[in-house]
């Protein structure tokens, strides 16, 4: 937990719970219904080798790109963890009235994206189905940890960043699939990922108002920590690293399309009558914005450069502009 007393926890889960029920409403007014099986298309599978004799998987039965396929395992066993990321919420949130319905819900919204995403996967070959259920297992047995264990206003914090992150990861992975049934898939997908932001985004923002020092501090303690709930699965560093390349998801992306906008829903800059703590914790969020921002200049130039070789050498590559 962050340097605030646990009454101020306690305190804040009691007087957001009103909050959490609105937000909530809203939710279910703007979320559509949709059902995985819809967006499969089931008339391209076929059995796999194994007990139905079937045949066995081939790389070139994947239509999709090498670097779409890399994101989506990516995606996908983030999505098996979810019965971990459950666990940790309601521990940091608690299960009583109002928080105990949101999670609930969110938590069936989210199995739906790890159904459609395997289903696709199967009935597209899409991905080495052993190679794939290997890394569920490996990844699932390890299961994942927050470093944020019972305090709401971090788990909220991480949250909101993480959701926008992940709606933009599902997207950019649609646009460079090069296959209109998987974009069309994920841009389902991250239209529920972008109704939790808004859930968490609102919800923190009421936070703020109450507890402004404790919230600044959680803000800037997960800006200073930022790690995607998938970094613990096998080969991550890899994948991530060819998923920035090809602009899925680059520190470019998490700085201007999610750090940003998040901030300024806030007003973190703009907020008055401060405290000396709150002004300190308001400097440390600029202060890795702007660290940010030269880390983003570098990692361009590098990338730039890097294209510029393979460039030189006929080398294709595919990246979003």
């Amino acid at each position: 937990m962050g340097s605030y007393k646990p009454e101020v926890q306690s305190r804040l889960i009691r007087e957001l719970e009103p909050v959490v029920a609105q937000e909530l409403d809203r939710h279910l007014a703007m979320q559509k219904n949709w059902y995985p099986h819809e967006y499969v298309p089931w008339s391209e599978g076929r059995n796999f080798a194994g007990p139905l004799n079937g045949d066995a998987w081939e790389a070139k039965d994947s239509k999709l790109t090498t670097v779409a396929q890399d994101s989506l395992v990516i995606n996908l066993l983030t999505e098996d963890n979810l019965p971990s990321y459950h666990t940790e919420i309601a521990i940091a949130m608690g299960q009583d009235g109002a928080w105990g319905n949101w999670i609930n819900r969110w938590t069936a919204e989210e199995a739906r994206h790890g159904i459609v995403l395997r289903d696709y996967l199967m009935a597209t070959r899409g991905v080495d189905p052993i190679e794939l259920e290997d890394l569920r297992m490996a990844h699932m047995s390890v299961g994942y940890q927050t470093p944020y264990e019972d305090d709401m206003l971090h788990t909220v914090a991480y949250v909101t960043f993480q959701e926008l992150a992940t709606r933009i990861s599902h997207r950019n992975t649609g646009r460079i699939s090069a296959d209109p049934i998987c974009e069309g898939m994920l841009t389902r997908v991250a239209l529920d990922e972008n109704l939790h932001m808004l859930f968490y985004r609102n919800l923190l923002g009421a936070a703020l108002k109450l507890e402004p020092e404790a919230t600044l501090e959680a803000i800037a303690d997960v800006l200073e920590n930022f790690a995607m709930p998938g970094y613990g699965i096998p080969g991550f560093a890899r994948k991530s690293v060819q998923i920035a390349l090809a602009g899925i998801y680059d520190l470019d992306l998490h700085l201007n399309e999610v750090v940003y906008p998040v901030l300024r829903a806030w007003g973190i800059f703009e907020l008055t009558g401060l405290s000396g703590e709150g002004e300190r914790h308001r400097a440390r969020i600029a202060a890795l914005v702007e660290r940010t921002a030269l880390d983003v200049s570098k990692f361009t130039e590098k990338r730039e450069a890097h294209f510029d070789r393979l460039t030189t050498r006929g080398i294709e590559f595919l990246r979003l502009s």
